[in-house]
């Protein structure tokens, strides 16, 4: 039998005509009725042979079956309440974005903040012109409303990247016209005309626009609109489902009827961007793929405004697993090993947690707990595995999935390295050595330590912002006969000590607000969350806080809205409790005291991203 573990398909011999009353296999068979419904046996997993990717050409593509991946994490992800990244991590995100392949990074939203204009230039200097993981360069895009001032700053910051592109936008639905830019038809086909065509008078030959609200727009007024801008030289047509309104069948037949109607449209890529509400970004965007467009806008793990886009690991894997046969040959150029890396990562750094049903990169997604289900697995995986977990950088050694113990540190840190090279994790200098140190550590005193283990110290120890405060130590005093008190130490930039006391309602009530004596900003806690990373009365305990600054800490949210308390988050692990706590605190505070240095020359713009 034929998985994914193979690069053919084959079936069995109970061969049956395909047929269903899924509306998103009723799109594809609309809009490719050069797909055959060959007999076939359900039980066939299909693997797509590996293919390459096309040149970069900005309006065209050679390969009619091939699909861009454009990743908006770092921008779109990022608006995600709670999920604000430093420079650093960006850089980070965007520089793991390039080693899994995908074809264009959309890095922020210069205008919003000098912050984030820093942090889009700076990955299109270093990940924009970066080819050591490969022969593609990705595309760096910034976004822009469709106004000189946004252009202006998305350009200065992409044009020294290999390929840069702007990706500029205006709402064109009518409740959107109406309510909200107070806008006639006639002045928004006017402003998105000439905002492309300025883009592309600044030597910008890759624009991208985007008709924010599509998916209920009126069809005449899209068809006219685009083919504006079409002929004021957009390289590329974003198609958005800003709101999540649509169903498959019916952005399907949108972006068909697109394709269809809209001069010149043979001249350029259309796009989509589907956002999540009803909890159909992902089929909408395979609809749309199959229907003509040839580029997704996709985040990892779907984070996102409001319930989140689509999941860029969920779209690949549904091309590289169905493309060949069942999507008329689509595919991407994903490194699809890098997708659990990639994945655990923007976890991490956005304390956005994914929930362990999650389809792909889920706690559960190849957990087996049912008789049944063990009873086929170990007879033969593919009965309840459709997906190859080695696919995607899901390392599985041994079911146990223990593979390193209180001995193993005794051949040093080039095991430890090893290790995470497997588990998909590259990393060397400091950063070895500090996860070195906290392995060997916790390897004395737990007997057996797991893939998740290690993921999680590496997690706590590389996965953190610029240190302005240091955990030192903590001490706890707690229980029924009287108030918690705790003792903290924390260091500071300058290497300088200091120690606080505190009591309060439990120990990490009473170890919080002595960290507050100490770094003295005001602050409020808004969520505090914890789990065991393995079972176990051992188990390494996880935090995850959010906090919001108050005072002179507040600043504006990367959503481009009025001035609010941004919210920042922290996360940490060690196998006490309280210090996971503490930890978990002390990294969301260096977020928020890091970033706030980031953006004191901030100058806040008018409206609203929403894309």
């Amino acid at each position: 039998m034929s998985s994914l573990r193979s690069n053919s398909a084959t079936t069995l011999s109970s061969n049956i005509s395909f047929q269903s009353k899924n509306p998103l296999f009723h799109t594809i068979f609309t809009f490719f009725p050069s797909i055959k419904t060959h007999s076939y046996s359900p039980y066939t997993v299909i693997r797509c042979s590996i293919q390459k990717r096309p040149e970069y050409i900005p309006s065209k593509i050679s390969n009619h079956k091939y699909v861009r991946i454009f990743d908006t994490t770092l921008r779109d992800g990022e608006q995600s309440p709670g999920a604000t990244m430093t420079t650093k991590e960006k850089l980070d995100v965007a520089r793991q974005l390039a080693k899994l392949g995908v074809d264009i990074i959309e890095a922020g939203f210069p205008a919003s903040s000098e912050a984030d204009f820093e942090a889009v230039r700076l990955i299109a200097e270093e990940i924009g012109n970066n080819n050591s993981d490969g022969d593609y360069v990705p595309v760096i895009c910034g976004l822009s409303r469709c106004n000189k001032r946004d252009i202006d700053k998305a350009w200065e910051a992409v044009k020294c990247a290999k390929r840069p592109r702007v990706h500029t936008f205006i709402a064109t639905s009518e409740i959107h016209m109406k309510y909200k830019l107070k806008m006639s038809k006639e002045e928004v086909v006017e402003k998105a005309r000439s905002m492309v065509a300025y883009a592309r008078s600044l030597g910008c030959e890759d624009v991208e626009f985007s008709p924010e609200d599509a998916g209920r727009s009126e069809r005449e007024f899209l068809y006219h609109i685009l083919g504006e801008v079409i002929k004021a030289g957009a390289t590329t047509l974003n198609i958005p489902d800003t709101v999540g309104y649509t169903v498959p069948t019916e952005f399907g037949q949108l972006i068909a009827d697109i394709k269809a109607n809209t001069p010149g449209i043979e001249n350029v890529i259309i796009s989509t961007h589907c956002q999540n509400d009803l909890g159909l970004s992902t089929a909408n965007t395979l609809a749309g793929a199959c229907a003509g467009a040839r580029q997704v806008e996709v985040t990892i793990n779907g984070i996102g405004e409001r319930a989140g886009n689509a999941s860029l690991e969920e779209v690949v894997m549904a091309l590289k697993c169905r493309g060949e046969k069942v999507l008329g040959g689509l595919y991407t150029g994903i490194n699809t090993q890098h997708i659990i890396p990639t994945s655990k990562m923007v976890e991490e750094y956005t304390g956005l947690q994914v929930q362990p049903h999650k389809a792909i990169v889920g706690a559960n997604a190849f957990a087996h707990e049912s008789g049944i289900h063990q009873d086929g697995m170990l007879k033969h995986k593919d009965t309840y595995e459709i997906i190859s977990p080695e696919d995607i950088g899901l390392s599985r050694a041994n079911e146990a999935g223990i593979v390193l113990g209180k001995l193993s540190f005794c051949s040093g840190r080039h095991a430890l390295k090893s290790k995470m090279l497997e588990l998909g994790y590259d990393i060397e200098g400091k950063e070895l050595e500090d996860l070195f140190w906290r392995f060997k550590s916790v390897a004395e005193k737990k007997k057996k330590i797991t893939d998740d283990d290690i993921i999680a110290l590496m997690s706590d120890e590389v996965f953190q912002p610029q240190v302005v405060w240091q955990l030192a130590d903590v001490q706890i005093a707690c229980g029924s006969l009287g108030l918690s008190t705790a003792t903290v130490k924390l260091i500071d930039s300058d290497g300088q000590e200091h120690v606080a006391c505190s009591v309060g309602t439990g120990p990490v009530d009473a170890a919080y607000k002595a960290v507050d004596l100490i770094v003295k900003v005001p602050i409020t806690l808004l969520e505090y969350s914890m789990n065991a990373v393995t079972e176990g009365i051992d188990a390494i305990a996880s935090t995850r806080v959010l906090i919001r600054g108050e005072d002179d800490h507040a600043i504006t949210n990367g959503s481009i809205g009025p001035t609010h308390h941004r919210i920042f988050s922290g996360t940490g692990a060690d196998m006490d409790v309280v210090i996971s706590s503490v930890r978990a605190y002390i990294g969301a505070l260096n977020k928020m005291l890091s970033f706030g240095k980031l953006v004191s020359r901030y100058k806040k713009p008018e409206g609203s991203v929403v894309v």
